[in-house]
């Protein structure tokens, strides 16, 4: 038994954070001089952390720093990002408004929390922006009326491995945070987008939308149904956050894809698919391959298999549909979470080749 202590992991801070901090440092210094380095915030759960300055610049009318974002243990995709902010002197009477900076995208679809054409800040990030300039603009006894720009070093670039794209959000990453604290691996800006994915999808008037639990699946799924791109829903191993999500905002009809072990563990009832999280119930499958008429042998063999796809080929070599009884129990256990009765499950082997189903032939 090992005596090592299992490491802490360490929190990060969200896009939305080191943009609220970089606003109050440049703007700091385009009212005194002076740019405050370290720079401390305050989050809207209370917390206050401190933030060093990368760079900065004081030209005429504008100051620019940029805070190098750390998202703690969370693999997250924008970890060491240079998140770049620029506050300069807004017009009279014009308020605090905002602009997406190099790497950060515009919206361009309806459903999501801002209007088309603005720049993808969130609505809380933008909140905690507006907080530090009117509170430094109330102290200097000036109007808050400044205008902040956001940018991501490489934020095109990086919102390529994001949902950005089918949210309809071009040229970038989102400026995003409801907390201002990245929780490691709570996958929460993940399952964010998914939710903001449903609301595009039904902005845009989708009857039917793909949720897949990866690139092989959807493609194989879009192959049969020819879905636009906003009605494709990246599910990974989500499956509970876009199933709950739905039962609240519902669309006509849902497709789920995937394989065979992970629509196992949904059959299960597992709402997380992640290898770490669930686990195939070897058992379970045995049971399963009794029920469909399976020999005493098989049935052995399936409880003592390393896979889940050694026990689809073991039941493809008998010919038995156990990947259609096991579509059959993940969509019951998909209808009951989603509350929608026109659900079907497409479930594909490693090569995008059709292992099992059930509800597709209900339209």
């Amino acid at each position: 038994m090992s005596d090592e202590v299992p490491k802490k992991l360490r929190f990060g801070w969200t896009t939305g954070a080191c943009a609220t901090a970089g606003t109050k440092a440049a703007l700091s210094a385009l009212l005194s001089g002076t740019f405050p380095d370290p720079v401390s915030i305050t989050l809207p759960k209370g917390q206050t952390p401190s933030f060093p300055l990368a760079t900065e610049r004081l030209d005429e009318g504008e100051a620019t720093v940029s805070i190098i974002k750390d998202a703690g243990d969370d693999p997250d995709v924008t970890h060491l990002a240079r998140i770049i902010v620029t506050v300069r002197h807004g017009g009279k009477g014009t308020g605090v408004t905002f602009r997406a900076g190099e790497g950060v995208g515009t919206v361009t679809r309806e459903g999501l929390p801002l209007e088309v054409g603005e720049p993808a800040i969130n609505p809380v990030p933008r909140q905690m922006m507006r907080q530090v300039v009117e509170e430094l603009a109330g102290q200097a006894g000036v109007a808050p009326d400044f205008q902040i720009e956001v940018g991501v070093e490489n934020g095109e670039e990086l919102a390529r491995h994001t949902m950005n794209g089918r949210l309809g959000i071009i040229g970038g990453l989102s400026i995003l945070g409801t907390t201002g604290v990245v929780v490691p691996y709570s996958c929460a800006a993940w399952i964010a987008s998914l939710h903001r994915g449903i609301d595009v999808a039904r902005a845009a008037g989708a009857t039917h939308v793909i949720a897949s639990t990866g690139s092989t699946s959807e493609k194989a799924a879009q192959a049969i149904y020819n879905l636009p791109d906003h009605a494709l829903l990246d599910m990974g191993d989500f499956a509970g956050g876009v199933l709950k999500y739905l039962k609240r905002h519902p669309v006509e009809k849902v497709t789920l894809a995937g394989g065979f072990a992970k629509f196992t563990k949904l059959a299960q009832g597992h709402m997380d698919l992640h290898s770490g999280r669930s686990a195939v119930d070897f058992v379970w499958l045995a049971e399963a391959l009794a029920h469909l008429g399976a020999s005493a042998s098989v049935q052995q063999a399936c409880k003592t298999a390393n896979t889940a796809m050694q026990v689809l080929e073991l039941a493809r070599e008998q010919d038995i549909p156990l990947a259609d009884y096991v579509a059959a129990k993940a969509r019951s256990v998909a209808e009951g979470i989603a509350g929608s009765p026109c659900v079907d499950v497409l479930i594909f082997d490693r090569k995008g080749r059709l292992a099992g189903e059930s509800g597709r032939d209900r339209g």
